[in-house]
C-alpha cells in the first residue's frame, strides 16, 4: 500500500514483515474513543505485539497499546479490544481465510489519512520459518553490498 504525501504514520509493526510473508494488505477504521485519538495524534500508541482476530461476527484488535492521555478525567483502557471497520464482505472473506489457509491478520501501520481519520493498514500473513528468514536476510545483505560495490566502482 503506497501512501500519499498527506498521510502520515502513527505506530508501524516493522517486525511483522521481517516474520510473516504479507500476501495482502488492507486498510480498516477503527473504533476509538477521543482520547485514543489524542493519544496518536501524539503518537505514542504501540502496535508490535497486537494482532486481528475475529469475534461475535466482527474483526477486533487485540492488544494494541495506546497509553492513557495524561490530563483526561475519563480516559480508556490502554490494552482494550478495538473494532475494525470493514464491510461486510471484506470482513466474511478474511475470516474464511483464517480459518480456511491458516493466515493471521497483523497490523502493519496504523496511520492519518488526507481527511484526517485513524487507518489500520492490517496485513493478510503466513508466518515464516527460520530459513525463509535467513534467506531474506542473506539476500538483504547481497543488494547492500552490491549497492556498496557499485558505489565504489563509480567513484
Amino acid at each position: 500500500m503506497a501512501l500519499r504525501g498527506t498521510e502520515r504514520f502513527v505506530a508501524q509493526n516493522r517486525r511483522a514483515r521481517h516474520d510473516y510473508h504479507i500476501e495482502e494488505s488492507i486498510e480498516a477504521g477503527m473504533q476509538l474513543a477521543g482520547t485514543e485519538v489524542k493519544v496518536l495524534r501524539q503518537g505514542l500508541a504501540s502496535i508490535n505485539e497486537a494482532y486481528a482476530t475475529e469475534r461475535e461476527g466482527d474483526i477486533y484488535l487485540v492488544n494494541a497499546h495506546f497509553p492513557e492521555y495524561p490530563s483526561a478525567r475519563f480516559n480508556h483502557e490502554p490494552r482494550r479490544l478495538r473494532k475494525l471497520l470493514l464491510r461486510r464482505r471484506e470482513i466474511n472473506r478474511l475470516m474464511g481465510a483464517i480459518k480456511r489457509d491458516g493466515i493471521t491478520l497483523v497490523p502493519l501501520a496504523i496511520y492519518f489519512n488526507a481527511r484526517g481519520r485513524a487507518k489500520l493498514e492490517l496485513g493478510l500473513a503466513k508466518g515464516k520459518r527460520k530459513a525463509d528468514k535467513r534467506e531474506a536476510e542473506k539476500q538483504r545483505d547481497w543488494q547492500r553490498d552490491k549497492a556498496r560495490i557499485m558505489r565504489e566502482r563509480n567513484a
